[in-house]
């Protein structure tokens, strides 16, 4: 069982930056694939980024490609979404999530763990 918080979503101005964290309990949280989701209102829940359970390997999806990084810290059992070059079209509720194993991370459906999100809101 794993339990997810995520902190410092706020309103940031286009082209500025934001760190997101996400906090993790459960003594299994470094085996997992930890990931970076969002919602904008009115759309589908839509994959930001991934990180491996040693943080060696990473995947972004191509909308925030250059501008986003995922790392994790697994002595603290953390996971980090430093967001670069804000765009208003970044804005939206994000989620973090976990899973086992590396395959298809893109895919929503196949994460075990959600936590309850944090808005970011890009202003132009």
């Amino acid at each position: 069982q794993v339990q997810l918080v995520e902190s410092g979503g706020r309103l940031v101005q286009a082209a500025g930056s934001l760190r997101l964290s996400c906090a993790a309990s459960g003594r299994t949280f470094s085996s997992y694939c930890m990931a970076w989701f969002r919602q904008a209102p009115g759309k589908e829940r839509e994959f930001v980024g991934a990180v491996n359970w040693n943080g060696g390997v990473t995947d972004y999806a191509d909308s925030v490609k250059g501008r986003f990084t995922i790392s994790r810290d697994n002595a603290k059992n953390m996971v980090y979404l430093q967001m670069n070059s804000l765009k208003p079209e970044d804005t939206a509720v994000y989620y973090c999530a976990a899973r086992n194993g590396w395959y298809n991370v893109q895919a929503s459906g196949t994460y075990l763990y959600w936590g309850q999100g944090t808005q970011v809101t890009v202003s132009s």
